[in-house]
């Protein structure tokens, strides 16, 4: 809790933090030419931190106007302070931490909607980027297209009024459609979440939204769209824990001043980015962005070994009883199911990209990294948005190719563990009794546990879950079926055998 003696950071006490530590470059000499949606932890950890060094480095004023999707109590904590807030580094043996001065501006989308008309419409702003999760782009289940029949959607697509759009995906849809309108300056949208093809992804569904509106100029629209809007697919990756009342102290020890939202995040981090832009955007090669034309090699092992092993790491150590990754590399099989996830899943991956077992041995290092307590709970929430995109596709090349898939079958055994409903044996001291067996959350969470409430036994569950997911074909893979549904009576019983 901060006390009433420390002075916040702001523009007025940076003179108090000892020169190394405050921002590369002077806040008050930048603009605002990039727009981001998604003013969460992983943004200010990433792609801030870039693109504040891409500005230090090559003296262009590229400042970010971060736009918050719905919560304004981040927008309200980063306004008191300027928009500035501090990063640290957690090395396992020391932590260094400085002050971030990349972000210029924070609004609410809808409280701040005329502001952030004016931004998408400004042809000085020529990157929008976005971190909204795989929840937030509403594509239909198993399919890339948009899913309009979504409440909130269909909701964004009846708005009388900007200030009326709930979604990300409606807000952006409106706003390019407004800068078309006047004037059309070409503008990159740069996706950052942990999708394949997510630029891609993106396009999709926002030309999905522009072709269901009920605009006279909708096909003007799309045509402006296919030539001067670029929606380029992007890796990101670094591990960003969820901020704690600790990490705040140890930022006021370090900086000597009062940071209501710092981030913490591994030394590791990565960017690599399509170089397909519509027009001028920042430096971030500078600070060791890669530009690739193609970013798929480096997409698939990123999703199918780090964010694969990810997922798989938290269902099963979800179910040994730990609470965090370091928690369980520290097991006697954690370490084990990363390399054995990895080595099932290798052949899938194309050529082109990072070799796979040295990516695989920089994995165990960045899991066992103590001073990073990534919650099992928060990377296995919103799984059935999650797992589709990291372990369906390598699983369905392995059995189309009759290949082994006992990691992955393991992982998905963990997985559907993970969905019974509290009320199906979660232990009573765990946080939100209503909600999953471990206290993850899921937007499809109350379909999951019907598979349980429903089935008339553990195959049959497996298939219900697998339907749920869209994967009507895994669904009816009987050998796959029954190699999952072995595997439940152990983890159920707390047992991991790999």
């Amino acid at each position: 809790m901060k006390s009433s003696i420390v002075p916040s950071l702001s523009l007025a006490t940076l003179d108090r933090i000892a020169p190394d530590l405050r921002p590369a470059v002077d806040p008050r000499e930048l603009r605002p030419k990039v727009v981001h949606f998604g003013l969460g932890a992983f943004h200010r950890a990433h792609q801030a931190v870039y693109t504040e060094s891409a500005a230090a480095r090559s003296g262009e004023p590229w400042g970010i106007v971060a736009v918050a999707p719905r919560s304004t109590r981040v927008v309200k904590a980063m306004r008191v302070q300027d928009c500035l807030y501090s990063a640290a580094e957690r090395h396992p043996a020391a932590t260094t931490t400085r002050a971030i001065g990349s972000i210029v501006g924070a609004l609410g989308m809808r409280q701040d909607a005329e502001r952030v008309d004016e931004l998408l419409a400004d042809p000085g702003v020529t990157v929008l980027t976005l971190t909204i999760t795989e929840a937030g782009h509403y594509r239909r289940p198993g399919a890339d297209g948009l899913d309009t029949g979504a409440p909130e959607i269909a909701a964004d697509l009846a708005a009388a009024r900007t200030a009326d759009i709930a979604t990300v995906v409606g807000r952006l849809a409106v706003g390019l459609a407004a800068r078309m309108r006047a004037g059309g300056a070409p503008i990159s949208v740069v996706s950052c979440d942990n999708m394949a093809a997510n630029g891609a992804a993106l396009g999709t569904v926002v030309r999905g939204f522009v072709e269901a509106s009920s605009w006279p100029d909708r096909q003007a629209v799309l045509d402006w769209m296919a030539t001067s809007v670029a929606f380029p697919s992007t890796i990101v990756d670094r591990i960003v824990p969820a901020t704690t009342d600790a990490d705040r102290e140890a930022a006021r020890a370090a900086l000597g001043v009062w940071d209501e939202v710092p981030v913490v995040g591994e030394p590791y981090r990565q960017w690599v980015l399509e170089d397909s832009f519509a027009g001028p955007r920042p430096s971030w090669e500078l600070d060791g962005a890669l530009f690739v034309p193609d970013v798929v090699p480096y997409q698939l092992i990123k999703l199918r070994l780090l964010n694969g092993s990810h997922s798989a790491l938290a269902y099963l150590g979800a179910a040994a009883g730990c609470a965090t990754i370091a928690d369980v590399l520290e097991t006697g099989w954690g370490e084990r199911l990363v390399r054995a996830l990895s080595a099932e899943v290798t052949p899938t991956l194309p050529e082109g990209g990072p070799d796979p077992l040295a990516y695989t041995d920089d994995l165990v290092k960045r899991f066992r990294n103590r001073k990073i307590r990534h919650l099992l709970r928060q990377i296995g929430s919103d799984g059935s948005r999650k797992i589709p995109e990291r372990w369906f596709g390598a699983l369905r090349s392995l059995r189309a190719a009759r290949a082994g898939t006992l990691a992955l079958e393991l992982a998905l055994a963990a997985w559907a563990n993970a969905t019974r409903p509290a009320d199906g044996g979660r232990p009573s001291d765990a946080p939100d009794p209503t909600g999953q067996l471990f206290g993850t959350t899921d937007p499809a969470a109350a379909q999951l546990a019907a598979c349980w409430r429903e089935a008339a036994d553990h195959q049959d569950t497996i298939r219900r879950l697998l339907h749920v997911l869209g994967a009507a074909d895994l669904a009816g893979d009987g050998a796959l079926v029954a190699g999952i549904a072995d595997r439940l009576p152990a983890l159920r019983a707390g047992h991991v055998e790999i």
